[in-house]
């Protein structure tokens, strides 16, 4: 069974360079993706409707692509881009940086990650807690939310950090750019499954849908 491409690979890698650079040319930003950073909102909805249609295309016509009737497909589901699920969030990192989480695949099998630092933020008035792991130089979260089975794939989303971007324990968590697992498309990848603690009670409606 093939694994899910969780941590950063060609897609994502390049996903997160095209962002970087369309977001320097469009001359709204004071930085280039920090928690520092200014977008105007209309600028930023754009941004990420146009790397949702690039990701459509490469499901539609890559060979990596999860997609098995590449005919059919009418391209991913989203919620609208929204600016207020672009969060900052303050990071507990673990005082013992040899700490590992074992977390569960979908094909019952399991993997080892480094657990890198809590991310704490405040959404809709209240304080909620993220785990984050670590694999390499690449930083991501594994969560589910009140979506998670309704509107989204029930095995949860995940958000890739730019670890460029983790400053001062400070990091933004932009939930627009949560996406679905490869296994959510095609059953013959296996995927992480978020632990427990990454199970939040409220809805994020932002980042990828699956329904």
């Amino acid at each position: 069974m093939l694994k899910n491409k969780f941590f950063l690979t060609g897609l994502f890698l390049l996903v997160l360079i095209v962002l970087y650079y369309s977001f320097f040319d469009g001359g709204n930003l004071t930085s280039g993706g920090g928690v520092d950073e200014v977008i105007e909102p209309e600028t930023y909805r754009q941004q990420i409707d146009a790397e949702r249609k690039r990701k459509d295309e490469f499901f539609r016509t890559s060979e990596q692509s999860p997609i098995t009737d590449k005919d059919a497909f009418k391209g991913l589901r989203y919620f609208a881009p929204d600016p207020d699920y672009r969060i900052p969030a303050r990071l507990e990192p673990f005082a013992d940086k040899t700490q590992k989480l074992v977390i569960r695949m979908t094909d019952g099998s399991e993997e080892v990650y480094d657990k890198f630092a809590h991310a704490v933020f405040s959404l809709n008035g209240e304080t909620h807690r993220l785990l984050i792991v670590k694999q390499g130089e690449t930083y991501a979260i594994q969560f589910r939310d009140a979506t998670s089975g309704q509107e989204t794939y029930g095995g949860g989303r995940y958000i890739e950090l730019n670890p460029d971007d983790v400053t001062d324990n400070r990091v933004t968590l932009d939930f627009n750019a949560a996406y679905n697992p490869y296994c959510a498309y095609n059953p013959t990848f296996a995927c992480p499954l978020p632990p427990a603690e990454n199970k939040l009670p409220i809805a994020i409606k932002a980042g990828e849908r699956y329904h």
